[in-house]
């Protein structure tokens, strides 16, 4: 009697022969068209690559997927840049840097109207790792992989030549960097030749920069769109902007929009104090209090108070995917939100934001829905929106979307 051979689906898979694959390299466990490698996800690697290599990726049948950075000690081991059958090489950093700058400066023309905006925007432009943002003649640059940090010092002068910027500043936070290997000594010369106050102009109005005392980059480039469409709903009106930073929406509000009376509320002391001198570079009159918002807010209720524009902007509440250890942050949302809302007017416009990477838009809207509920109020929502086109996202990573913007009449 012949014998039975196994089903289909127990058939054990040839061995593979990785003596032709190029050097060095990387294999994933599992098939997968993320940019992100956790360790779960990676199989076996080569053992001449060594951090920060450049390594050819294939997939878990031997396929050759594409090329990434490696560094085993890190929290992302390997960071896949580039997709393809096709050998990449250094060549390829020149390529994705120049596209990126073009998509900026070429197709949407944003010097047109600014001189801040996202050069690179890490997962988004197919350079894992590093975002640079442009304020005037200086390059901001935040890096998150020994790769890219080794990289960067012979990248700088073409950055430079694309951007025709100047100076560069390069921030490496100092955890990360621990775990990555990155020594943020190597950049003290960039940083020293580089200025620590500078101005910049978005769509009319100047603000000051400040690298020293800013939080993260100092200036949110995010929001440049939606801080230009606030200005459609703040003629002659009463504006408060809650969380305002270092004044944005405030500004746009009065300085676009004509509103007649804006207040800027925000807790941390060093922004007001900026904001303040953003106001006095543009000569508007806008009335800034040093505050939290949630006290400030249930204090405006008591009072009675009501505006015909509430911007509500908090500073990110979610740090986790795990609900157990997320739940203060959501309820943190809904709470300040209802505060929020109960200080529109009816028929008012409210606009609220989150920038919790790990919230979603849908669970979003429902906590802000929620909040209104409370208040047996509705809201009449009319656009969602995000970041400015500077802020691209590839189709293979949907989660690096964070910045999230409902604007609804509140009824």
């Amino acid at each position: 009697m012949p014998e039975e051979l196994p089903p289909e689906n127990e058939k054990k898979a040839p061995p593979i022969d990785r003596s032709a694959w190029s050097r060095p390299w990387a294999q994933l466990k599992y098939f997968t068209f993320q940019p992100a490698i956790f360790p779960r996800l990676l199989g076996q690697v080569s053992p001449d690559a060594k951090p920060g290599d450049l390594v050819a990726v294939y997939d878990k049948a031997g396929q050759r997927l594409g090329a990434g950075l490696f560094n085993p000690r890190a929290k992302i081991p390997l960071r896949v840049v580039a997709h393809g059958a096709d050998p990449f090489d250094e060549s390829y950093f020149d390529v994705a840097i120049s596209r990126a700058v073009s998509l900026r400066r070429e197709l949407f023309k944003l010097d047109e109207f600014t001189d801040a905006y996202r050069l690179i925007n890490s997962d988004g432009d197919g350079l894992s790792g590093l975002t640079i943002d442009r304020y005037g003649d200086t390059l901001f640059c935040d890096l998150y992989s020994l790769g890219i940090a080794q990289r960067l010092p012979r990248w700088m002068p073409r950055l430079h030549e694309l951007a025709g910027t100047k100076t560069a500043r390069v921030h490496v936070d100092h955890d990360l960097g621990s775990l990555e290997g990155i020594k943020p000594s190597i950049f003290n010369e960039t940083n020293a030749a580089a200025p620590r106050l500078v101005k910049i102009r978005e769509h009319g109005i100047r603000y000051e920069v400040d690298f020293a005392e800013g939080h993260k980059t100092g200036f949110f480039c995010d929001q440049r769109e939606n801080r230009k469409a606030l200005a459609r709903f703040t003629k002659g009106g009463r504006v408060l902007d809650l969380c305002c930073y270092t004044g944005g929406f405030s500004l746009c509000a009065k300085v676009l929009g004509g509103a007649e009376d804006v207040t800027g509320v925000d807790l941390d002391e060093k922004a007001i104090e900026q904001a303040k001198r953003n106001a006095n570079l543009n000569q508007a009159r806008i009335k800034w209090v040093h505050t939290d918002a949630f006290a400030y807010a249930r204090q405006m209720a008591q009072n009675g108070e009501k505006w015909d524009v509430v911007v509500l902007d908090p500073p990110k509440f979610i740090f986790t995917r795990d609900e157990s250890g997320n739940w203060e942050g959501r309820q943190k949302y809904e709470d300040l939100n209802q505060l929020a809302i109960g200080l529109v007017k009816t028929g008012g416009i409210f606009v609220t934001c989150s920038c919790s990477g790990l919230l979603s838009l849908e669970d979003f809207e429902q906590h802000v829905i929620k909040a209104a509920h409370r208040l047996k109020r509705r809201l009449q929502f009319f656009d969602r929106s995000g970041p400015g086109p500077d802020h691209p996202i590839y189709s293979n990573c949907l989660e690096s979307r964070y910045l999230k913007v409902l604007w609804a009449r509140v009824i």
